[in-house]
């Protein structure tokens, strides 16, 4: 039976998550796999919907336990009902975000301790992990600039300061050092095509295990 692969993109704002995602796509494809691209929160109808609560409901103010308990919602929904079968079946999941976005921006971002996430973590993931995860990485004054000229209208989390953003950062790293076997950072500095050329690097090394 062939074998589905998990691999997660990382990175604060504007770092080119979406733009490797999709370079990353093609070369798998043309390689003959099966793949799978999916981004968080999101990935399923459901998991969209509440996608659109976190990121867009205004109406009333959103305090950080409620973010962090709607993440984990949508992303229970997106790994039960579309990772898994996908990768039961042995096609390679490609996924914007994951749960070290939880760490980097819950955590790292607003505050909230590990503590209050590691548990909804094993909730919500029954123990399903990426195979490799990319952490694209630039300086966050480099990559600000760049998400807000995508944008004109920016999110609830598009929208926060460079502050915040620097901790998200920080704490992307501290994860890759504590993961290095899983966690492998990615110069996302150059063009496009360099910085594809990196990745596909790294997932070779994944193939090859």
């Amino acid at each position: 039976m062939t074998v589905g692969r998990f691999i997660t993109f990382e990175g604060v704002e504007g770092v080119g998550k979406s733009t490797q995602l999709a370079q990353l796509q093609g070369a798998l494809l043309a390689a003959g796999r099966e793949v799978v691209a999916t981004r968080e929160p999101g990935g399923t109808p459901l998991a969209e919907r509440i996608r659109a609560l976190v990121l867009h409901d205004r109406s009333e103010p959103m305090p950080d336990a409620a973010e962090l308990m709607l993440m984990f919602a949508a992303r229970a929904v997106h790994t039960e009902n579309l990772i898994r079968p996908a990768l039961a079946r042995g096609a390679w999941v490609l996924c914007d975000r994951y749960t070290d976005a939880t760490y980097a921006y819950q955590g790292g971002g607003r505050g909230v301790a590990d503590e209050a996430i590691e548990p909804l973590a094993r909730l919500a993931q029954r123990g399903l992990m990426p195979d490799l995860t990319l952490l694209l990485d630039v300086p966050v004054a480099a990559a600000l600039p760049r998400a807000r000229a995508r944008t004109a209208a920016a999110d609830r989390i598009e929208g926060e300061t460079q502050l915040f953003f620097e901790r998200v950062r920080a704490r992307y790293l501290q994860r890759a050092a504590l993961e290095p076997s899983r966690v492998r950072v990615i110069d996302a500095s150059g063009d496009v095509a360099a910085v594809a050329a990196r990745v596909l690097a790294a997932v070779q090394t994944l193939e090859s295990r």
